[in-house]
């Protein structure tokens, strides 16, 4: 005989390796069932929330499902803000957690089931007899439709006996979207003849077509029409040729290469949303641009669109090749000069106040980490530099956990999951002094799990620097956008990790050193970077700007 929470387990295991997230009374029983299983790896975070980044995280690096567990009450709330992100960047993640008894809340119980639906998560309550069932449903909900579900184990139910394990049936997947109907193909026939007549097109990629495996469709169909290519913050690396890549698109692009974007005459989109930053707020495209749209959601997703393909983004790739006509005379790509137009502003050793200039830190940083790195970013001003200055192989080597829900404090625990995912990878953390302090709870998480192949950057400037720029500049007091200077290297030593105070680009010899070891010969790095708060990365710069006019916007994250 097995208990309910034995089920649960197993029809888990059946299709996760890892699961994240803290032990309590509500999940108990499920925690002792999965460690007696054996069969999948519990890693122990120190916060709720922490769980489900690290969850979150281990689904965009490659890892598969993201799976997370939580007990009741305090335990299930200290998730919401994790579940609101996966939930607005569209993760498949199944979050277990304990619930209120089947005789009805107890004093201490909240609303469970309205919480997360407040935040866009599904509930499945398990009971006695369908245990097993209802995981799997659960975890088919979450894939076919990519978001978060929550998976309730009422208290009085998961010790209960339920008998032997039934045999688990086979996960329903949605096939990829093909093109249908008449319109749709009329429009596939009306792109192919564009791009064929186009003398500067441009193919745009964003995450959806990384999902899709669509990079090498997209790199046969550059090739074919001789396009520039770029992508999106999310989807940077997709197409196999980057010597014709202008990098990533919007705020975060290079200002020359944002200049040949204007210059493409036809531009064809795949699975990238086209947010606001995106489409630098409606000017990323020229206005005589003709722009389509390729993706999976109903409709397009930005006025600019002039043609709409609802497809699978490498279905429809492979169909404009096919249906591309002769093209004439020198392609684009073969004719422009890509390095100039990536050059960015190198930076000074340090800025007027003494403090470390960002620009020439990110640049040196970019020299001396590791190829084989998995960037993981939190939310804040810092993370422009990142995204400007340092390259990634491929869309499931960096991610930015807390920008689809603009929230701060999440980077910690999403070096856990990307460790899970990528372990032979070294993972950086890309964070700042605000978002670093909000995720403390789980650096000792970070540097556990990490270990040698770790590296946390956190650019301290002593203040929350997005509301500085944005509400400083404005003459709003600046004393609560203000923090104490924390010594950040102190505190990763004091869970086990080497620290280092980055006063000066010199300090990085240390870095240098570092990923000369083996991984099993070194610590995680912690590098505490003193940067000025004086220099505004470009991204913000523009949203200064866009909200300095009568349009005003929501800022891209503190």
């Amino acid at each position: 005989m097995s208990t309910v929470s034995a089920h649960v387990a197993h029809a888990l295991a059946a299709h996760t390796d890892h699961i994240f997230g803290v032990m309590g009374n509500g999940n108990a029983y499920f925690l002792d069932a999965l460690e007696r299983s054996g069969s999948v790896t519990f890693t122990a975070v120190r916060h709720e929330m922490g769980g489900v980044v690290a969850a979150d995280a281990y689904y965009r690096a490659g890892g598969g499902l993201a799976v997370a567990t939580a007990t009741y009450g305090a335990g299930f709330t200290n998730t919401l803000t994790g579940l609101a992100e996966a939930a607005q960047a569209r993760i498949p993640l199944v979050l277990v957690v304990g619930d209120e008894p089947t005789s009805g809340p107890r004093p201490w119980d909240v609303d469970q089931i309205a919480l997360a639906a407040g935040v866009g998560a599904r509930t499945y309550t398990v009971g006695r007899t369908d245990a097993a069932a209802t995981t799997i449903i659960a975890i088919e909900h979450a894939l076919n439709f990519r978001v978060p579900v929550v998976l309730a184990l009422p208290y009085d139910v998961s010790a209960t006996e339920a008998g032997e394990v039934p045999p688990l049936p086979e996960l329903r997947r949605p096939a990829a979207i093909e093109v249908r109907g008449e319109v749709m193909h009329a429009h596939v026939a009306a792109a192919a003849a564009a791009l064929t007549t186009a003398k500067k097109p441009y193919l745009l990629a964003g995450v959806g077509a990384w999902l899709a495996d669509a990079g090498v469709a997209l790199g046969e169909l550059a090739a074919a029409t001789g396009a520039l290519t770029s992508s999106t913050a999310l989807g940077r690396g997709i197409f196999p040729e980057q010597q014709y890549d202008l990098g990533v698109t919007g705020g975060f692009g290079a200002e020359g290469a944002m200049e040949l974007v204007r210059e493409a005459d036809v531009a064809v989109v795949f699975g990238a949303g086209l947010n606001q930053f995106t489409m630098r707020f409606g000017e990323l495209f020229a206005p005589g641009t003709t722009v389509i749209q390729v993706d999976t959601a109903p409709s397009a997703t930005h006025p600019h669109v002039g043609s709409f393909i609802r497809g699978d983004a490498a279905i429809v790739a492979r169909a404009l090749t096919a249906q591309l006509g002769e093209r004439t005379g020198e392609p684009w790509r073969e004719q422009v000069n890509i390095a100039a137009a990536l050059k960015r502003e190198p930076g000074d050793a340090q800025a007027p106040d003494g403090r470390l200039d960002p620009r020439s830190l990110a640049i040196r940083l970019a020299e001396l980490l590791p190829e084989d790195r998995v960037v993981v970013t939190d939310g804040g001003h810092f993370l422009g530099w990142g995204n400007m200055y340092w390259p990634v192989a491929s869309p499931d080597r960096h991610m930015m956990i807390g920008t689809a829900y603009q929230s701060i404090g999440m980077g910690f625990p999403s070096v856990v999951g990307a460790t899970r995912a990528k372990p032979s990878a070294t993972v950086v953390l890309n964070s700042g002094d605000g978002g670093g302090l909000m995720a403390l709870a789980d650096l000792e998480s970070a540097v556990r799990a990490a270990a040698g192949h770790g590296i946390g950057v956190i650019w301290n400037d002593a203040a929350y620097g997005a509301e500085v720029n944005l509400y400083g500049l404005k003459g709003l007091a600046t004393g609560p956008m203000l923090i104490p200077e924390v010594n950040f290297a102190g505190l990763a030593e004091a869970v086990g990790a080497e620290g280092v105070v980055v006063r000066e680009l010199a300090d990085l010899d240390r870095l240098a050193e570092w990923v000369k070891l083996d991984p099993s010969e070194r610590k995680f790095l912690m590098l505490d970077c003193r940067i000025s708060g004086t220099i505004i990365a470009p991204y913000q710069e523009e949203i200064i700007r866009v909200n300095a006019s009568p349009t005003i916007v929501s800022e891209n994250t503190r």
